[in-house]
């Protein structure tokens, strides 16, 4: 794995929603971090057992994404 690959992990609720996330922007719940990143990188997103995923994507990327979606939710 690549020194600049980010991991972002989601862990679910049992009702699908999200209930943790990384990486996230201060204001933005989980569940819009998540819907964002899902519109945006949903090639770069693995589920995993457990009620959990993964989004693997660049630093510049992660960094990217924070700021449109910081923009957006102002």
């Amino acid at each position: 794995m690549d020194a600049e690959t980010v991991i972002i992990h989601a862990r679910f609720a049992p009702n699908g929603t999200i209930v943790e996330i990384s990486e996230r922007p201060a204001g933005l719940d989980p569940q819009d971090w998540f819907n964002f990143l899902s519109y945006q990188a949903a090639d770069s997103y693995q589920a995993l057992a457990g009620g959990r995923g993964v989004f693997r994507l660049t630093r510049a990327a992660v960094d990217a994404f924070k700021t449109e979606a910081t923009a957006k939710a102002a």
